[in-house]
């Protein structure tokens, strides 16, 4: 049987997608709205989803508020899913690793990584191998079959 050329177009959705956003407070809720619509494309469980979306969130937030870079500069989120994984990566342009910080009960902030830690099947932060910045990520089992 011949192959058809040019070849047809798939259904299947990327399960590795990135997305380069302006290093503003917008881009937070930018960056939900589109994991929201990619993890529906891609079928994840809702519960892996709404983890997924509130540690996104979290690390957005951080990449945005924290990091010491020149303006102009892109804050990157990139999403992968393996067999029974869920890894999310945020980069941003700072040399500046991230530690959880201990918030007292009245503090509005300074929670975002102890529950990066807590609801996260693992994290972790490193400075970029190639190019300016760090890379931040989490990772959710999303169990077998997504």
């Amino acid at each position: 049987m011949q192959t058809p050329w040019p070849p047809l177009p798939t259904t299947a959705a990327p399960k590795d997608i990135e997305w380069r956003l302006p290093r503003h407070a917008r881009s937070v809720g930018r960056a939900r709205a589109l994991f929201r619509e990619q993890a529906a494309s891609w079928g994840l469980p809702q519960d892996v989803t709404d983890t997924a979306v509130l540690l996104l969130s979290e690390l957005m937030t951080n990449a945005y508020r924290h990091a010491k870079a020149p303006a102009g500069r892109e804050i990157w989120a990139r999403c992968v899913v393996t067999e029974d994984r869920l890894r999310v990566t945020v980069t941003d342009a700072s040399a500046t690793l991230p530690t959880p910080g201990t918030a007292s009960p009245d503090d509005e902030s300074g929670r975002g990584l102890t529950l990066v830690a807590a609801l996260a099947g693992g994290w972790g932060a490193a400075g970029r191998e190639c190019g300016v910045g760090k890379e931040v990520w989490f990772e959710l089992d999303i169990g077998p079959g997504c």
